[in-house]
């Protein structure tokens, strides 16, 4: 268990509204301190569980082998009070900056546009429209962060907490590791929330196919995670995400993860890995199902075309 209090402090500042961050020190490497936020929603907790959404849900995206910052779980200290909190490296350095996916947005000359605006077809636009870094690149890493963030619930996976590094003297950027990941496996459920969800079928579907959904909308409307992956609408690179994702998604190597943490109890260890389970075997399993299915019957289909139209040429003969 590491304790951050006495750590060594740095004098940088970093944005975002989700709690507290501080810059410290730790094994000789720069990390960014964050600090659970209040309760918005759930006002019989003193605080979320955000810090622990942000490891579980990175060391997630890290299993299935996408470039993820590195996080440590500890505690702090003040004012007699001490808390979880979550140690995420920076990844910056002096003359290499972090930039928003909002930045690019906004790099396009188009009225029409808002950096914030997280409209489907804007974001997908942009991606297109942009010169920065190669379009396939950045399309690849948004519909990979989709999928995992429909298994982890994350609801805010908006333009602002995804982005790229940039050489503020060579202008080069790259797509930065993924980061931002506290707004998943309902930070703000506590432990009572918790139970009921585990021991009523009723109040896990509804949070699996009602809510979260995610931060991006289509046609002004949030999507729903199951409903569009099961959608005949899908672009053809979430599909590609969705085949190559979801058979490194290991459940039992994360459940076994989750049983190591130390800072939390037996019932959110039991919560964790029966939330993740259910969101695996309810919206990944089937769409992937699915998908296999449909491309099956299109090769069947296209073999048998084939078929037919050697025969014909062979009677041509």
């Amino acid at each position: 268990m590491i304790d951050f209090t006495n750590s060594i402090k740095k004098n940088k500042a970093y944005a975002g509204a989700n709690g507290s961050k501080i810059a410290v020190v730790y094994n000789g490497e720069q990390y960014m301190l964050k600090f659970p936020p209040f309760p918005t929603i759930n006002k019989g907790i003193s605080y979320t569980n955000s810090c622990i959404s942000e490891y579980i849900g990175c060391k997630i995206f890290e299993s299935v082998g996408i470039p993820v910052q590195k996080t440590i779980l500890g505690t702090y200290t003040s004012n007699g009070k001490t808390k979880i909190v979550v140690a995420c490296k920076d990844f910056t350095k002096p003359g290499i900056t972090i930039q928003d996916f909002v930045s690019l947005k906004n790099r396009i000359i188009d009225s029409e546009r808002n950096g914030y605006g997280t409209d489907l077809a804007d974001i997908l636009s942009t991606i297109e429209a942009q010169t920065s870094i190669d379009s396939e690149l950045l399309k690849t890493r948004f519909w990979d962060m989709f999928i995992v963030d429909a298994l982890i619930g994350n609801w805010d996976r908006h333009n602002g907490n995804w982005g790229f590094l940039q050489d503020m003297k060579t202008q080069e950027i790259e797509i930065a590791p993924v980061y931002d990941c506290g707004s998943c496996l309902l930070p703000q459920a506590d432990e009572k929330m918790m139970k009921n969800i585990m021991e009523s079928r009723e109040l896990l579907q509804a949070r699996i196919f009602q809510f979260p959904t995610s931060a991006i909308k289509r046609n002004g409307k949030k999507i729903g995670y199951y409903d569009f992956l099961m959608s005949d609408h899908m672009p053809y690179e979430c599909r590609r995400a969705l085949r190559q994702i979801v058979p490194k998604i290991n459940i039992p190597k994360i459940v076994e993860m989750i049983s190591d943490i130390p800072y939390i109890t037996k019932t959110q260890k039991e919560f964790y890995g029966y939330y993740l389970s259910e969101r695996y075997n309810q919206i990944l399993m089937p769409a992937f199902q699915r998908l296999v299915s449909l491309e099956k019957m299109k090769r069947k289909h296209q073999n048998k075309q084939t078929m037919e139209y050697q025969e014909e040429e062979e009677l041509e003969r």
